[in-house]
């Protein structure tokens, strides 16, 4: 019983912000890196459609998740005819909605870190003979380290204790979809003080070490 209701929603919860962070960094960085560096037109209408899931009410972006991948739209029609399940309510569908609030938080921060790069310093590395992938990886990076450590971090925290979109697009399924953050609603709307206290140290603990890792890295990162 305890490993249904204390353990199974934590390990979940970690499961799915450790894959949505995986994404958001893939993405975060392949998108802030081209957006740092070229204009277009519709550049800013994009870059508003990004940062609409910081605004916008959880429960917002669970509503169009469920309008576009529900079993009643034509995408989530076509993909449960591929999976031969539904999306909604399964752990796929909690990926997908923490990915989604934790992407703009990601983009965002290495967005600036990209922009604040100085550019003859590539430029110089350019002209020693080093091709884009060379000094993408071995100059901005570095340089931008900083900056994608805080997205990282950022992201993960906000895929972590995501609440709102998930319960409305993956439910609160114990034992399937129910991470921390829900089942601490759950525990307290039903009085187990002990879990729900149980359920909150464990995360105020995470979120300790996540910041504590992150100090380590910053204070290697800058030593000589």
């Amino acid at each position: 019983m305890l490993q249904n209701n204390f353990w199974f929603p934590i390990k979940l919860s970690l499961e799915v912000a450790s894959i949505s962070i995986v994404i958001v960094f893939f993405f975060g960085i392949l998108v802030g890196r081209l957006f740092s560096r070229i204009q277009f037109r519709g550049k800013l209408f994009l870059e508003t459609i990004f940062l609409l899931p910081i605004v916008l009410p959880p429960t917002v972006i669970g509503f169009l998740l469920i309008f576009l991948f529900g079993r009643n739209s034509p995408i989530g029609s076509f993909l449960e005819w591929i999976f031969h399940q539904t999306i909604m309510f399964s752990p796929l569908a909690a990926i997908m909605a923490s990915s989604i609030v934790a992407f703009p938080l990601m983009y965002q921060t290495v967005k600036v870190g990209f922009q604040s790069v100085d550019r003859d310093i590539e430029d110089a590395a350019r002209v020693d003979g080093a091709n884009e992938k060379n000094v993408f990886l071995h100059i901005t990076l570095p340089l931008t380290f900083k900056s994608i450590l805080t997205g990282v971090i950022l992201s993960f925290a906000r895929a972590l204790g995501e609440f709102g979109a998930t319960f409305m697009f993956a439910g609160n399924i114990p034992g399937r979809t129910q991470t921390a953050p829900l089942a601490i609603y759950v525990a307290m709307e039903s009085g187990d003080m002990n879990l729900a206290w149980l359920l909150v140290i464990s995360m105020v603990i995470i979120s300790l070490l996540m910041l504590f890792f992150t100090s380590f890295l910053n204070r290697q990162n800058e030593k000589p």
